[in-house]
Parts: C-alpha cells; sequence; structure tokens
C-alpha cells in the first residue's frame, strides 16, 4: 500500500510550486518512515505521518469547515485509522465532520493535491487529497464534538479564504471541472 501511494503521489503533476514541494517532502519522508521500519499511517509511529482529506464538491461549489484549534476554512480530513488507506479516511473523516454523506467521483478515488504542512504536538502531516461530491443539495450537519461551522462556498468565495495550502487545489479542481 505504501509503494502504490508513493508512486500515485510522485506521478502527480504539481499544481503549484507548494505542491512540488510537497511531493518531494512526502518523497523523501515516506522513505525514511519506510527504511526506519515504522507505520507511515499511525500517528503515534512518528511525528511525521501520512493523513487523508476530501475536496467536497457539490452544485453550491465546495465544502469547507473552520478548524476548531487553528480557525482556518479547510477541507475536512485527518488521521488514518487502523486498517484504512488514506482515500477511506478521507472519506470517513469528510463525512464525520461534515454530517454529509459523500461519494467519490471515480474509481479508484482520485488523489487531487498533495501538501506537507505543520499539525498539531509537533507534528508533520504528509496530507493527500481526494475529490468527493455530494449527492442533491443538502445542508451541513455536523455532529456534536465537530466544528459545527461547516459550510458551501462559491469557488471564488472558498479560494479566497482558504490557506496557502489549500488554495492551489481549490484552483485546479475547479478548472478541471470547467471542462467537463
Amino acid at each position: 500500500m505504501v509503494r502504490e501511494l508513493l508512486a500515485v503521489v510522485t506521478a502527480r503533476t504539481p499544481v503549484d510550486e507548494r505542491e512540488r514541494a510537497s511531493i518531494e517532502a512526502f518523497d523523501r519522508e515516506l522513505d525514511r518512515l519506510v527504511v526506519l521500519g515504522g507505520s507511515p499511517f499511525d500517528e503515534h509511529a512518528d511525528p511525521v505521518h501520512v493523513t487523508g482529506s476530501a475536496i467536497v464538491t457539490g452544485p453550491r461549489g465546495v465544502l469547507l469547515h473552520r478548524h476548531k484549534r487553528l480557525g482556518l476554512w479547510l477541507q475536512p480530513g485527518g488521521h488514518i485509522d487502523p486498517g484504512e488507506t488514506p482515500w477511506d479516511a478521507a472519506r470517513r473523516e469528510a463525512e464525520e465532520e461534515t454530517g454529509l454523506a459523500v461519494h467519490f467521483t471515480s474509481d479508484p478515488p482520485e488523489l487531487v493535491h498533495v501538501d506537507v504542512h505543520p499539525g498539531p504536538r509537533g507534528h508533520t502531516h504528509l496530507d493527500v487529497r481526494y475529490l468527493l461530491t455530494v449527492d442533491g443539495d443538502p445542508d451541513p450537519a455536523p455532529p456534536p464534538g465537530e466544528s459545527q461551522d461547516v459550510r458551501w462556498f462559491t469557488w471564488d468565495d472558498a479560494i479566497s479564504v482558504a490557506d496557502d495550502g489549500l488554495r492551489g487545489a481549490l484552483v485546479d479542481v475547479r478548472r478541471r471541472a470547467s471542462r467537463c
């Protein structure tokens, strides 16, 4: 699984310089974790680990949530549970954080972005982001314990509020969607 993920990540054409640097860091760090015999998907095995996120689209645009600790508008996502793939984690986290049923836009799930960034508690997240969508035009309904600030944004508004690590992904996904 790890080698297959690395092959998909390193085969990506980066959308911007940040993603280019992230792909290089992902490659370097994943190799280091494998050499150490660690589990790159386990948040407890090493301060550097893989996470899975979802770019969720729908008729109203793109779905973002305001991260409870960071106060930033981000895509849903998080740590990978034991036995999960990164794309399974992206889907699970999207459903947990938004209260919506989401599904992948393709089979296999489409990796649309890679971002390496600092996480909480001194961790570094090797974040792989997958494209998901919803059926119909549902309103988010996050459960208690999750950020209640979840909403649909138009593409322009999402891009304007997104952090630097997400902005390039949104611009690219919107561009590709407009060609369909």
